[in-house]
């Protein structure tokens, strides 16, 4: 029960609760996101969500206008310390997760919840049927701003593991299971635990960051 009704219950409140906090984010931010390069306030990427349904992901914009995509060796997106391409605000809203502040829309809108697995990139997505079992099982769940994954690993581990976790989650997604990660969650934040990939999962893509 949880899982199919409380559980839309509790995000959809929260989310709504919480629409006074992005705004006040949003006034602070958004200038100086803005006049740091003169550049979009948000950056809206497609993502895989729920059941294969492809959704707008919206995060306030943490690099230069134009960036290029690189990638690390796993498929990953390259999140370096020594990444050029994010502004000095971007990594502050980053090492604080921040960018994350605006995905309060995806949940209100119910694209995502609260806590779930992170969603992917659509870069090789060619329909739900084609998706390998573990895939389909990950995105049996709503995708979250948080996740098993992202509150205990964050960017320490490589996709397939991110992919085991999150496939865990989705066959014990619970209330306290909820509670757990959302908790695990602001003490990784405060700590600032496993913000940048490991030099072996970033491996293949440091060289191109520098060219």
């Amino acid at each position: 029960m949880y899982r199919y009704f409380f559980k839309r219950l509790i995000d959809f409140t929260l989310s709504l609760i919480a629409l006074p906090f992005f705004g006040i984010i949003f006034i602070i931010l958004a200038p100086i996101i803005f006049l740091t390069d003169r550049g979009p306030v948000f950056y809206n990427a497609l993502r895989l969500g729920k059941n294969g349904k492809v959704f707008k992901m919206y995060k306030f914009r943490s690099m230069r206008v134009n960036a290029p995509d690189i990638r690390n060796k796993d498929g990953s997106t390259y999140n370096g310390e020594d990444d050029p391409r994010v502004t000095w605000i971007g990594r502050i809203m980053r090492k604080t997760s921040l960018d994350e502040v605006p995905q309060l829309l995806n949940v209100l809108n119910g694209d995502m919840s609260i806590i779930g697995p992170r969603p992917f990139v659509t870069t090789h997505y060619y329909g739900y049927d084609k998706l390998e079992p573990k895939m389909k099982k990950r995105i049996s769940v709503r995708p979250g701003i948080t996740g098993y994954s992202q509150a205990y690993f964050r960017n320490s581990i490589s996709q397939d593991e991110k992919i085991e976790k999150d496939c865990y989650y989705a066959d014990h997604a619970s209330f306290a299971l909820d509670i757990k990660i959302f908790f695990q969650t602001v003490k990784s934040v405060l700590m600032h635990k496993n913000i940048y990939v490991s030099d072996e999962i970033k491996a293949d893509a440091k060289g191109k960051v520098r060219q």
